[in-house]
């Protein structure tokens, strides 16, 4: 994933303002992750761009 590390430290969950993780998700796509325990929910990186919008998000488990 090629986020400006500039960028990349400021990003939060929209949901709960918690920091992101990078990670791959069930499809094998890169995605960003709550680290919230509570929240945890995982917003898709598309085209090189992060979707955060919570109607997007892949909720723990899902």
């Amino acid at each position: 994933m090629d986020i400006d590390p500039q960028v990349r430290d400021i990003l939060r969950c929209p949901a709960c303002r918690s920091t992101l993780r990078d990670a791959v998700g069930p499809d094998g796509g890169a995605e960003l992750v709550c680290t919230s325990p509570a929240c945890g929910r995982a917003y898709p990186i598309r085209d090189g761009i992060p979707v955060l919008l919570v109607d997007e998000a892949r909720r723990p488990g899902g």
